[in-house]
């Protein structure tokens, strides 16, 4: 027959465990040799080294890098193409409103030209006169400039020329008459202005070059006979 176990027996002390934690032994001063910690578990169960870890952080780093790389240049590409179609929707925003707005001018020029005969011929007075000025004033803030005048050289890309001739007042191509005028918007030409030119007349050099030679022509036989003159009074002298 067994006796039961006496109290204290078979199980642990109640009460708090001090451990000492210190560094330094106290009694010897000298530093306590640490036991070694045990290496962590890998993945498969077993340890892992030290290297495998930094290894596998820096290849997810370069993948990391290498996939911001990858979004900063679809980002760039991106912001490079709406730049070119917000450039692209304002150019032709642009072009089609000053196409709106030539097509739109165009159909006013013979109004104008109508205005610019009444003007000439001294019928444009009274209210159709203020009507005229304020079309007028309006279309020159629309950008539509008049251009065509007499005296100016010619230039087949605003002009338009209808009549031709040839005279000795003019030393190049020139416009001597503005039958119809041009109409532009900024550098675009609705309109080329509809003129008379004149070119230089070549036989107007030829009739110049004929009268500077008549004078030298004409001096040439009196001084041959002043130079016989002088021969006969020279004889008669020298016989006495």
């Amino acid at each position: 027959m067994t006796t039961p176990p006496t109290k204290g027996e078979g199980e642990e002390r109640e009460g708090p465990v001090i451990r000492d934690k210190r560094r330094i032994d106290p009694e010897t001063g000298k530093v306590r040799e640490t036991a070694a910690t045990p290496p962590s578990p890998g993945p498969s169960g077993g340890t892992a080294s030290g290297g495998e870890p930094a290894k596998e952080v820096g290849e997810e780093v370069a993948a990391l890098q290498s996939q911001l790389a990858e979004r900063t240049l679809d980002l760039q590409r991106l912001k490079a193409e709406y730049d070119n179609y917000r450039k692209r929707v304002e150019r032709d925003r642009v072009a089609v409103r000053e196409q709106a707005l030539a097509n739109v001018l165009n159909e006013l020029l013979p109004v104008l030209d109508d205005i610019g005969r009444a003007r000439d011929h001294g019928e444009l007075v009274g209210g159709f006169k203020s009507v005229a000025e304020s079309l007028e004033a309006t279309t020159g803030k629309l950008g539509l400039t008049r251009f065509g005048e007499k005296g100016e050289p010619f230039d087949p890309v605003v002009h338009e020329a209808l009549m031709h001739g040839y005279s000795a007042e003019v030393t190049e191509t020139s416009v001597t008459d503005v039958l119809q005028p041009g109409y532009r918007i900024g550098e675009r030409i609705l309109r080329p202005a509809r003129v008379a030119v004149a070119e230089p007349d070549p036989n107007a050099e030829s009739a110049a070059g004929a009268e500077a030679a008549g004078p030298a022509a004409e001096a040439a036989p009196g001084a041959e006979a002043a130079s016989d003159g002088e021969q006969n009074t020279d004889g008669p002298k020298g016989d006495a």
